[in-house]
């Protein structure tokens, strides 16, 4: 059984209508971090994950780049 407050970057592709690819470049910046890992799925905190791509978009939507979005987290 699974923690609910963990999601899987599938679903966070359903929640959020972000692509895999999407995450996946979040994660390697460290925009995103991986809180538990099962065999070779991640898990990240499903709080963590809304609040941080709010911010994300927000900052984007101002003209910060990613990198410096990750300062900025």
């Amino acid at each position: 059984m699974r923690d609910k407050a963990m999601v899987s970057p599938e679903e966070i592709v359903n929640k959020y209508h972000i692509s895999y690819q999407t995450i996946n470049s979040y994660t390697n910046l460290g925009l995103l971090v991986v809180r538990r890992r099962r065999g070779n799925g991640r898990l990240y905190r499903q709080d963590e994950v809304r609040q941080r791509l709010e911010k994300i978009a927000k900052l984007k939507s101002r003209g910060y780049p990613l990198r410096l979005i990750r300062t900025m987290l």
